[in-house]
């Protein structure tokens, strides 16, 4: 049996959550509170196996909480109302969350994810999002999950992405790559556009590693490799990177 709390202060967020752990055969709610003292006592008596925890509360933040506990939690999944900063720091991190209202089919994949994962947030992915949340900018790393480990990976060791139906190929300038569960959709927009470029379906490209333009169809980058531009996104690339 799963034990779960909800960290939350809005009585119609929790009440919607009650219903939805209800109906989980292996999970017990063991307890809610939406205050910092409340949260910390019952996260460090309890002990759960997983938190819904909402990014920002009365009295403080979900890392003000995270940061208080001796003991990091096995699995979290946050939830949020809409706000641009608070989803992308979370994405920034690799963290799960749900948005409000909180949709049933979401909530069944956030915990099928927590079933067959069950990973436990580092500190480094929490203290990626906290940061990416304080400063509402974009962060100089990002967290990519992959074969059961999260790699933090800075920004400037992206070369280029390379999509691939439901995954993600990161190709990094020490010519390793690291091969990620999300379309490359996710991760434009996420990516700051000042730093990196989407030259293709399939492809974005860092133009810190663009070293010259083939007849304006092919992108030359610093280690001989060619990345396509395609014809829709020619004009807006030309003007990105010559001006013309």
């Amino acid at each position: 049996m799963n034990k779960v709390v909800i960290i939350e202060d809005e009585p119609a967020a929790v009440n919607e959550l009650k219903v939805l752990i209800g109906q989980e055969e292996d999970f017990e709610l063991m307890g809610n509170t939406g205050t910092l003292d409340d949260a910390l006592h019952l996260i460090d008596h309890i002990q759960p196996d997983l938190i819904f925890m909402d990014i920002s509360l009365y009295d403080c933040n979900a890392f003000d909480i995270l940061n208080g506990l001796q003991t990091m939690p096995k699995h979290i999944i946050f939830v949020t109302a809409y706000n641009q900063y608070a989803i992308r720091a979370i994405k920034y991190g690799a963290l799960d969350y749900l948005l409000k209202p909180v949709d049933e089919q979401e909530f069944k994949e956030a915990i099928e994810r927590f079933r067959n994962l069950n990973e436990r947030a580092s500190r480094e992915q929490l203290s990626l999002a906290e940061s990416t949340l304080q400063k509402k900018q974009a962060p100089q790393h990002i967290a990519l999950p992959s074969l059961g480990e999260v790699r933090i990976i800075p920004l400037t060791d992206i070369r280029y992405c390379r999509g691939d139906g439901p995954y993600t190929h990161f190709f990094l300038a020490n010519g390793k790559k690291e091969t990620v569960s999300r379309p490359l959709k996710f991760y434009e927009n996420m990516l700051p556009e000042d730093q990196f470029l989407r030259t293709h379906q399939s492809y974005i490209v860092n133009t810190a590693y663009i070293e010259s333009l083939i007849s304006h169809t092919t992108v030359v980058l610093d280690n001989g490799e060619e990345i396509p531009i395609s014809s829709r996104r020619k004009r807006d690339i030309l003007n990105r990177l010559i001006g013309k």
